[in-house]
């Protein structure tokens, strides 16, 4: 009697082996609350470009929120499990897991890692309980890949600071209650925090996207924004603070994007293994078995980079180099396992019904922010070769 089809690809290699207890425990509580509160609902959303604003308080009571973080309200959880957590919202959404990593690993830590006591204090708890939405502004509309060229600009003013400027793309800028705009000073790059409702910060939504439409993306606008000294994250010094705060992020997107791929393979799977054509499952056919192999080969071995990834950051060695091979191999998997899984299901593959689509689209973005694949390519060829290609 031939077995039926493997319901977990990581099953192949054993993924869950290579886990603790604690891990797989976390991993499965957030499996159950998204096929629970988020699955039934998300095709909706992404088509109705809705993002489920009421879920946040729900995120923070489980602990998904600066999760990674110590203190202040933080679960203070290890590298892998915050990973597999991200790996578990993105095989939902990418919206879902952007909205997280960006609450987490870019507002919560750039307040975490170079806010004052009072800062942290103000804010952290409210964040990591989904009681207030962070966001972080560094991408300009001239300046996406070069943010050392910002336009974006703060100067004293008395005791005071007055930030002019625009940022865009940036996730949960609508919903915000704190916005870390960073900036150039005459000291250099710094980053301020800037509360909803202070005069002259507005915001506009980005319309018409083809891409993580269940995610509220937009555009800052800063318009003689007075400031105090205290709103200034005193421990950032440089380009270095925001750009740190990006490797925090690109950290869950490598685990993320397996997510997606995964969920995209579960769902070709179990079509194949339905779907008859000629008078058996197309899941009997060579070609469709050799692109499930192809790609479930790809995806654990994207598995085994993640993890071991994890496993370097829990021991205080990850380099900004293994961060960017890992985005780099991890989003380019997810991707082509996605588009490649949407031919498995034909015509049918572009319905909503289905979620290999809905995940190509959104990994569209993922390949895009927080360093292209163009970018990440060149941090590898400069960590092999010794030189710098960026200029």
């Amino acid at each position: 009697m031939e077995a039926g089809p493997m319901t977990d690809p990581f099953d192949l290699l054993e993924i869950g082996s290579l886990l603790s207890e604690e891990e797989r425990d976390i991993q499965a509580t957030v499996r159950a609350f998204l096929a629970d509160r988020v699955r039934p609902h998300i095709a909706d959303w992404f088509e109705n470009a809705t993002f489920p604003r009421e879920l946040v308080p729900e995120l923070g009571k489980l602990g998904l929120l600066g999760m990674h973080l110590t203190g202040y309200g933080c679960a203070g959880a290890g590298a892998v499990a915050y990973g597999l957590a991200c790996l578990e919202l993105e095989g939902v959404d990418s919206g879902l897991r952007s909205f997280v990593s960006v609450q987490g690993s870019l507002s919560m830590y750039s307040i975490w890692r170079y806010g004052s006591e009072e800062q942290k204090q103000q804010w952290l708890p409210r964040l990591a309980a989904g009681e207030a939405i962070g966001c972080f502004a560094l991408t300009e509309p001239d300046h996406g890949s070069d943010p050392a060229n910002m336009s974006t600009r703060a100067v004293r003013d008395g005791s005071d600071w007055i930030l002019n400027g625009t940022k865009t793309w940036i996730t949960n800028g609508g919903l915000a209650d704190v916005a870390t705009v960073w900036a150039s000073t005459e000291e250099g790059v710094r980053g301020f925090l800037v509360p909803r409702g202070t005069p002259g910060f507005t915001t506009l939504d980005i319309k018409q996207k083809l891409s993580l439409r269940a995610s509220v993306t937009s555009e800052l606008s800063f318009a003689d924004v007075r400031l105090p000294e205290s709103a200034r994250l005193p421990e950032a010094h440089s380009l270095g603070a925001p750009l740190s705060c990006l490797n925090e992020a690109r950290f869950g997107i490598l685990f993320g994007a397996l997510g997606a791929a995964r969920d995209s393979l579960q769902t070709a799977l179990t079509y194949a293994d339905t779907r008859v054509q000629f008078d058996r499952p197309i899941s009997g056919f060579q070609l469709t078995q050799r692109k499930l192999a192809d790609m479930a080969v790809k995806l654990d071995t994207g598995m085994l980079l993640a993890v071991h990834l994890g496993r370097l950051k829990e021991a205080g060695r990850i380099r900004p180099e293994h961060v960017s091979v890992g985005k780099l191999n991890n989003v380019r998997t997810a991707i082509d396992i996605a588009r490649q899984c949407r031919s498995i299901l034909g015509a049918n593959g572009v319905s909503l019904e289905y979620s290999p689509l809905r995940h190509a689209n959104n990994l569209e973005s993922v390949l895009t922010y927080e360093g292209t694949e163009e970018v990440h390519t060149l941090v590898v060829g400069q960590a092999l070769t010794g030189q710098s290609a960026f200029r």
